[in-house]
């Protein structure tokens, strides 16, 4: 893997724990360091929060919350004076004009002459009343940067949109997984299989839209009916639970699984379906080598879910998602199909490794 010969500075409002396998190799990747700040989550968002890293230097900072839903913004305190105490040679910063310490971290560095990437998810259609004063705030706030990037194409075209030279976009596809390092799990022949295991894991959330899929199921053709297993805990789990006891009694609750408990429940399903926002566990099944079914979100499943693994689905529209399932139930040998195809692209294409390969050629550009 190529390195980038500097000192990297990083600040995240929340380092969420699925991230630490990206930032301890990232850190590997920066010869000589990576420095990163960040705060807490409000106590509602329910994230885990990274405490310490092997290869990166973690300094935990305090967040200012204010306000919240559509007017939510972020204060990061100490900020500058960490940004100082590193003295970065490039500084990564997230491309969110609602935090509020950022544009002074921006121009610490500007006056030292030393550039500043933007890594963003994109910049979707705004439609408020309030669109127009919106949009010219995020157009002056990108042209602060001096390279982006970005999670998929479809935020490669947004901040093209913008007014951003393409030349200096980069498309980091969005990994939480490395390459497998398992060989795709030996399944029965399509032939053999009486009941398709649908699997889900997750938190289990109102926005995980899990009703739906339950209800979905239920809907099927008997012949289609599935085993239906539901991986993880969350504020609904009690709420869809009831449903499923009286709608589809078959639904399966595990709770929240690690490790090889977790590993057995991708091995022994047919397909992956996340009906709702969210999709860290994707690439994780498609390690195992399994086709999906995901609704759309923000724009990084278009990259990882196509025609040749799995199928997007307009969100919580439960007759698409319905109709998808008869699709996907009433065919097992393209299923196998599918999940191979899901296995080759998280081993050749998205993954960890590649992910901070691109991140490394966005510094290495940066200084040009």
């Amino acid at each position: 893997m190529n390195a980038f010969q500097g000192r990297v500075s990083l600040f995240q409002r929340v380092l969420p724990h699925y991230r630490k396998p990206f930032f301890n190799a990232f850190g590997k990747a920066c010869t000589d360091g990576l420095y990163i700040f960040s705060g807490e989550p409000r106590p509602e968002e329910g994230i885990k929060p990274v405490v310490e890293l092997e290869h990166a230097q973690l300094t935990l900072g305090k967040n200012l919350h204010i306000f919240g839903g559509r007017f939510y913004l972020a204060f990061q305190l100490g900020l500058i004076k960490w940004i100082k105490s590193c003295d970065p040679d490039v500084l990564i910063v997230e491309a969110n004009p609602r935090y509020l310490s950022t544009p002074r971290a921006i121009r610490w560095m500007q006056n030292k002459d030393r550039p500043v990437i933007g890594w963003g998810l994109g910049s979707p259609d705004i439609t408020s009343p309030l669109a127009a004063l919106r949009l010219r705030k995020r157009k002056n706030f990108i042209q602060h940067f001096d390279t982006l990037i970005t999670y998929s194409q479809t935020g490669a075209s947004e901040y093209a949109k913008l007014g951003f030279p393409k030349e200096r976009i980069f498309v980091a596809e969005n990994a939480v997984t490395p390459s497998p390092p398992h060989p795709i799990p030996h399944r029965p022949d399509p032939e053999e299989v009486q009941q398709v295991r649908i699997l889900f894991v997750g938190r289990l959330q109102e926005r995980k839209k899990l009703d739906n899929l339950i209800h979905a199921c239920s809907h099927l053709p008997e012949a289609l009916q599935p085993n239906l297993v539901i991986v993880g805990d969350g504020p609904d789990r009690l709420h869809l639970a009831k449903i499923a006891e009286k709608v589809f009694p078959e639904t399966i609750f595990t709770g929240a699984l690690y490790g090889e408990n977790l590993a057995q429940q991708f091995r022994q399903a047919d397909l992956f379906v996340l009906p709702g926002t969210g999709g860290l566990a994707i690439q994780q099944a498609m390690s195992y080598g399994l086709p999906v079914i995901a609704a759309q979100a923000d724009g990084t499943q278009a990259d990882l879910i196509r025609e040749g693994n799995g199928w997007q689905i307009p969100a919580d529209d439960i007759t698409a998602l319905q109709s998808t399932l008869e699709k996907a139930l009433g065919d097992k040998a393209a299923l196998r199909e599918m999940g191979a195809e899901s296995y080759r692209i998280v081993s050749e294409e998205i993954n960890i490794d590649k992910m901070v390969q691109v991140f490394v050629e966005a510094l290495n550009q940066s200084q040009t």
